[in-house]
């Protein structure tokens, strides 16, 4: 089992330099290049070292598997909600995305449909209008968008996105910190 690159592809999950995690670790940036590299076997402690630092028990470090990280979903795949009182739609088109740092949602907004309100939080979304027209309220102010346009915004205020066409509008939806 080549341990490197699992070591380097988490080093760079958490963001840290070779020397960073040197540091953390007091080995030299030289031996962890080493270590990523399979040039170089950790002793056991050196090892649980490094594992404790990038946030990984032996256990779960042996478990995953290089490469095995779903890439494609399919329609199958998806989650779907309604909530006909509020008239809107939502697709779910990642099952497992609430675990991970971005969310993607296609949302339907039926004739004056509106989404629920949200409070301010760190997250920061991206929505594209895939069709009809939608406006959002953030704060006091109203932000409109047509098919083909984007709105993209951090949450720092109440906000709430409604429906502004005639008929339906689609859009997708894409945010961090889980929110939606």
């Amino acid at each position: 089992m080549e341990i490197g690159e699992k070591l380097r592809n988490l080093r760079i999950q958490k963001n840290l330099t070779q020397e960073e995690l040197g540091e953390r670790t007091d080995l030299s940036k030289g031996y962890i290049s080493q270590l990523e590299r399979d040039l170089s076997s950790p002793s056991m402690e050196s090892f649980f070292d490094i594992l404790e630092v990038l946030g990984v028990t032996p256990a779960e470090f042996f478990k995953q598997k290089t490469g095995d990280q779903k890439i494609v979903y399919k329609e199958a795949d998806t989650t779907f909600y309604s909530d006909d009182e509020h008239g809107y739609h939502i697709k779910w088109l990642i099952p497992e995305s609430n675990e991970k740092e971005m969310e993607p949602i296609l949302l339907t907004l039926e004739k004056k449909g509106q989404y629920k309100q949200f409070t301010p939080s760190l997250s920061e979304t991206f929505i594209y209008v895939l069709e009809g027209k939608v406006a959002l309220q953030f704060g006091e102010t109203l932000h409109e968008a047509k098919k083909g346009e984007s709105i993209y915004y951090e949450a720092s205020k109440p906000h709430r996105l409604q429906n502004q066409a005639a008929g339906i509008s689609k859009v997708l939806i894409v945010a961090t910190e889980s929110y939606l």
